[in-house]
């Protein structure tokens, strides 16, 4: 019996064109117009946005919860909502620790501590007090002598600020590298008298 005769594909005509897509181009031959929009650049506002929520955040790890809520406060105003629901909240938080009522530390480290957390919201006056109390408990406390010294700098008192960063000295040593390196010192470290105590070898 006679095998059935195979039928040969239709060839295409030598002029005959592919189909046109559908924005009538043919398939696979994309303009550069139809490639996706690159996203804007973010805008200014945003970005002073985000760097006062940074910035907030950083001084409230710190204990410094005044200047932390003055940056939250600029973060409420920015253009991404979430960020700045998120910042009144925080500007709440510090509200609530700056309202807190003030501890009664015990112990020289306890007032220490605290004098501290005030040094950083520059409190100065009621840290200095607490400095001191922590001093008549614990005469030798090389630390305690170096925030004094730190407190009376921030002050403008230079005299107080060079003896008792000089008696920190003398306790720990290591207490010369720490105050060259510390910029709450910068108001008073070109003194001559200071800088000979901070570069004893110049």
């Amino acid at each position: 019996m006679p095998l059935p005769s195979k039928k040969k594909p239709a060839r295409p005509n030598a002029g005959t064109k592919p189909a046109a897509g559908k924005n009538g181009k043919p398939p696979g031959n994309k303009n550069k117009d139809d490639r996706p929009a690159k996203p804007p650049p973010p805008l200014p506002q945003s970005k002073a946005q985000y760097n006062a929520f940074e910035k907030g955040i950083g001084l409230l790890h710190k204990r410094n919860f005044r200047d932390a809520k003055e940056l939250f406060e600029k973060a409420t105003h920015g253009p991404n909502r979430e960020m700045a629901s998120n910042a009144t909240l925080h500007v709440r938080m510090c509200e609530r620790r700056l309202i807190a009522p003030a501890p009664e530390p015990k112990s020289a480290e306890e007032h220490y501590n605290y004098a501290i957390a005030l040094i950083n919201l520059r409190n100065l006056e009621p840290a200095r007090r607490h400095l001191a109390i922590a001093l008549d408990m614990d005469p030798r406390a090389d630390h305690v002598h170096y925030a004094m010294s730190v407190s009376l700098a921030l002050s403008g008192d230079a005299s107080g600020a060079y003896d008792s960063l000089r008696r920190a000295i003398e306790l720990q040593p290591r207490n010369r590298m720490l105050a060259r390196q510390d910029s709450d010192f910068e108001g008073i470290a070109n003194q001559p008298r200071f800088s000979r105590l901070l570069y004893p070898e110049r």
